[in-house]
This record gives structure tokens, sequence and C-alpha cells, in this order.
């Protein structure tokens, strides 16, 4: 679903090997979405791994969802 052109704010949560693959897709569809990067893999993580990034990123995404200019 396209909830940025519906005026719904989204964040997308990507591992940083994936990166370039953002930059090169949103170029290419001339949008520059809202993406928070976490460490990479994420597979095989413990769950107090991955709560430990959980903890780490929510700030950052809950910025990116309250940041004026969505709507």
């Amino acid at each position: 679903m396209n909830f940025d052109g519906r005026g719904i704010p989204g964040v997308s949560i990507v591992t940083t090997e994936f990166a370039d693959a953002v930059e090169v897709q949103s170029k290419a569809m001339g949008f520059e979405p809202a993406v928070v990067y976490t460490p990479h893999p994420i597979q095989n993580r413990t769950a107090d791994e991955l709560k430990k990034i959980a903890d780490d990123i929510i700030g950052p995404a809950l910025k990116m969802l309250t940041a004026d200019g969505w709507a």
C-alpha cells in the first residue's frame, strides 16, 4: 500500500545491507522515504539483541512518523 500517497505517515525499517538499494530505488521513483536502518543481519539474533535493536530505533522512527510535512 502507498501510505505516503494517501497522507498516512510511514517509516521503513531496513537493515544496513540494503542502504544502497533504498537509495537507488528512491532516486528511480523520485521519492525520499523515511527510513531507519538497523544492523545487518537480523536473523539468528537473540531476543535480547532484537529488543536492543528495537529500543535503539524506536526514537528515530517515532520522530519521523510525527514530523511536520506529511499531509
